[in-house]
């Protein structure tokens, strides 16, 4: 996803990368990845003494919070694409991007896919009371479920504004019903030979609805990106989820 990302901001005549960050490589040389030379690497916060106006993470779980709170710090706006963030580190960023009016996005999915499947999904959760939620993920990711299996919970049960309620007499002792969201089921699947699909199903008396989405190349996710970089230009506030800018 990074070498993705700066060959969209390469491939942007409006963009222009100058600089990159990974705490675990050696050289700082930026022809030994590729890049232009008057491209800075870094491999340590200190170092980073340039001036920029987006910092775009698709790093780890347990890198991003740090990450986006430097970036914050130094005034560069975030658009976040790591998931892993827990609610509370998400409220502390916002409140910290916030303070200083800087615009910025953490986004679950930049895919414009995922992002309306997302929309679609809390608009059938008005007229339905049942949902479950499968996302099937590469098996190298490491979180799980995914941000966007999670961002859409959340956005299901913020129109439900209530548990969903549980059959008192089921039995699952090994854990095959999934986890569990507000009574919103989610599945994970880790397998080889998928990036990222995710599929909502809505249950009632009589009928159901299946809400669904594929991702076949990590590219379709640099439009959400783009957009994404052009608009926190334009925001004095850090927004959280595509959805609020589609």
């Amino acid at each position: 996803m990074g070498q993705k990302a700066v060959a969209m901001v390469n491939n942007n005549s409006d963009f222009e990368l100058v600089g990159v960050f990974n705490p675990i490589i050696d050289s700082l040389d930026p022809n030994d990845y590729g890049l232009d030379s008057k491209v800075k690497v870094f491999n340590n916060f200190s170092q980073i003494n340039i001036e920029a106006d987006i910092w775009i993470d698709f790093s780890i779980p347990s890198a991003v919070f740090d990450n986006t709170k430097f970036a914050i710090s130094k005034g560069i706006r975030p658009v976040i694409g790591t998931s892993g963030l827990s609610e509370d580190q998400t409220s502390e960023l916002k409140s910290l991007a916030d303070d200083k009016k800087l615009g910025g996005i953490i986004a679950s999915n930049f895919g414009i896919s995922a992002v309306l499947m997302m929309k679609f999904a809390q608009t059938a959760a008005k007229y339905f009371d049942q949902a479950e939620i499968v996302e099937t993920h590469h098996e190298d990711k490491l979180d799980a479920p995914s941000g966007t299996a999670l961002n859409t919970a959340r956005l299901i049960h913020e129109v439900q504004q209530q548990d969903e309620q549980k059959n008192p007499n089921e039995s699952d002792p090994l854990g095959t019903r999934g986890g569990d969201y507000h009574g919103i089921k989610i599945h994970a699947i880790r397998l080889s030979g998928f990036i990222a699909d995710e599929e909502v199903i809505f249950g009632s008396d009589g009928e159901s609805l299946t809400v669904k989405q594929s991702t076949t190349d990590r590219a379709s996710f640099m439009k959400g990106v783009q957009l994404a970089v052009k608009e926190v230009m334009n925001r004095n506030e850090l927004v959280i989820g595509l959805e609020k800018i589609i």
